[in-house]
């Protein structure tokens, strides 16, 4: 059933598999640029620079890095909110043959130290107000050189070349400086399309961040297969995405912003995201697609400039990232209909091991809690957890995928990679993902849940997804969180943090209420023994609800009473 891919129908006009050029992503954006070269490239802070204007920029600092020292197989770190100089450096740095190491510009000194040290990483382009952050990082890590910019270098040009205030350090630059400046033109790197150009970071919760490295082609392809797969939603029309999600994230870098240079369209870089901002984007912009993760959407439609947006300009809405509660989804569905809109809100799926998004829902085909269909060229199955057993369509088990976005591995971690990338009876390489799907008749794919997301309760697995999705089925609920907590009698016990629509609400009293809905919808085992309100639940650097700081207080509490050890 898997490989007769019954998911193909429903492509229409999209090919099932694309010829993707076997370049470097600088020379795939340069095709683009050839192709639409005064066409808006990306858009930011109500400046336009066209495709032209980006190449141009791309070689400037290709060849000012080139002149720092920065060559071919180097490493090279940009820790910067979605602007443009993030995403200038990402492609002359691929110019050079030089890999891109993307980070949150708000990390620690000491997460500093080890990305640097991890990546091997020769300079690092960062926002000023964190030089000093750096520098501490520095003492411990190979970095040489730091080059300094601002939320506002990329629209004040012509204004001078500033200097970092009393400032004399031979190894800081600024970005302002290294672009007005004259020299020779970097030389063509020998990087070729299987290289590794870029290394992303997995969201670990425990132990260190596992490095991610990706290819040119990895690149390439994800963003072509997504681009090409929203023909079917937006038809020959050019597409201006909103860039909501920061670009040392896979969705921000792989969807928001490298697919739409694949493709010749348009980014909207957001330095600063509130949902304020995205609705004034909305307002003004006229935008023809969104991407973002349900707590997006969510605050979105609470901000009340969303009433003034005319929602008719939006062809496509889409989420990942984690679960979309159907409330948020009817919720933003009905907005954009009172406005005029006609667009649903639909789901994806993606992971950064194959850079982001490669299942994505038709719009002429959705169905409900389906993330959708594979793009062209992805192969997809359910398999028995642990092996690699194709189970019976409709059954549960593990998505493994497959295709020319999955990674090359874990960096500097061979036996993680080994077992995430295992090669099939098939002889093709299979990216185990960890989360737990089924598979319908018709091809589209159902997640359940993350794999190493479960609660071990009195012997019995607990699903917190599950439970979540029954907590956000109750009128008072307006977010939900469940983790395990440790007990002595029952190794975890269920514990829901729930933020409720009406703050009032909060007492033993709803607590029973909710306890007693789960208990209508779930067997025993699995229902919370336990409710704490919250006023607002902890968000990941990328919004979805981190659920892992909420374990960390738990047991920081029952540390701190005595009943527990950690063994």
């Amino acid at each position: 059933m898997y490989d007769q891919k019954p998911w193909l129908k429903f492509y229409g006009d999209v090919p099932a598999s694309l010829d993707y050029p076997r370049t470097t992503m600088v020379e795939a954006l340069r095709l683009s640029a050839a192709r639409h070269p005064d066409a808006v490239a990306y858009d930011y802070l109500d400046h336009a620079f066209t495709y032209e204007q980006f190449v141009r920029d791309i070689e400037q600092c290709a060849s000012a890095l080139t002149a720092l020292g920065l060559k071919s197989g180097d490493r090279m770190t940009i820790a910067l909110p979605t602007i443009p100089q993030g995403i200038i450096a990402f492609y002359a740095a691929n110019r050079v043959g030089a890999v891109a190491s993307m980070i949150h510009p708000l990390s620690t000194a000491s997460e500093i130290a080890y990305y640097l040290t991890v990546s091997k990483s020769r300079m690092a382009l960062i926002l000023k107000d964190h030089i000093d952050k750096f520098r501490e990082a520095q003492k411990d890590a190979p970095s040489q050189i730091l080059i300094t910019t601002t939320l506002t270098d990329a629209i004040d040009r012509g204004r001078g070349n500033p200097a970092v205030s009393g400032d004399s350090d031979p190894a800081v630059k600024v970005w302002r400086s290294l672009m007005a400046g004259s020299y020779p033109p970097a030389p063509e790197s020998s990087m070729g399309p299987d290289d590794l150009a870029a290394i992303l970071y997995s969201g670990g919760t425990t132990g260190q961040p596992k490095g991610i490295m990706l290819s040119n082609y990895n690149f390439i392809s994800e963003g072509m297969m997504t681009s090409a797969f929203r023909k079917i939603t937006h038809g020959d029309k050019r597409m201006v995405m909103v860039a909501s999600l920061p670009i040392f994230h896979g969705f921000g870098l792989g969807i928001c912003c490298n697919a739409m240079f694949m493709s010749g369209a348009t980014s909207i870089l957001v330095p600063t995201f509130t949902p304020d901002t995205l609705a004034e984007i909305l307002v003004k912009k006229k935008p023809t697609a969104i991407s973002g993760v349900p707590t997006l959407y969510d605050a979105l439609c609470r901000s009340p400039l969303l009433n003034e947006a005319d929602l008719n300009c939006l062809l496509s809405a889409t989420v990942g990232a984690d679960t979309l509660p159907r409330t948020v989804k009817e919720r933003f569905e009905e907005i954009v209909k009172k406005s005029g809109g006609n667009v649903q809100l639909v789901e994806g799926y993606g992971l950064t091991e194959a850079v982001t998004g490669i299942m994505l829902t038709p719009a002429n085909a959705y169905r409900e809690g389906s993330v959708g269909i594979p793009c062209p060229d992805m192969d997809a199955k359910i398999v028995k957890p642990g092996t690699a057993e194709p189970v019976p369509v409709g059954e549960e088990g593990e998505l493994c995928v497959s295709g020319p976005a999955v990674m090359m591995g874990y960096l500097e971690a061979p036996e993680e990679t080994a077992q995430t990338l295992q090669r099939h009876a098939d002889g093709k390489i299979w990216l185990h993902t960890g989360d737990i799907f089924s598979m319908s008749e018709e091809g589209f794919f159902y997640f359940k849940l993350r794999l190493k997301r479960m609660i071990k309760s009195s012997g019995m697995n607990v699903y917190p997804a599950q439970v979540e999705a029954v907590l956000y089925r109750h009128p008072d609920v307006q977010d939900a969180c469940v983790i395990g907590v440790p007990d002595e009698a029952q190794v975890e016990r269920v514990k829901a943090f729930i933020v409720l629509k009406n703050q009032a609400k909060a007492c033993d009293a709803t607590a029973e209420a909710l306890i007693a809905h789960c208990r209508e919808h779930l067997i025993k085992w699995s229902c919370p023994r336990e409710v704490e309100f919250r006023e607002s639940l902890p968000l990941t650097r990328v919004g979805k609800i981190a659920y892992t700081v909420l374990a960390e207080e738990e047991i920081a509490k029952l540390g701190a009473q005595g009943k527990y050890t950690g063994k």
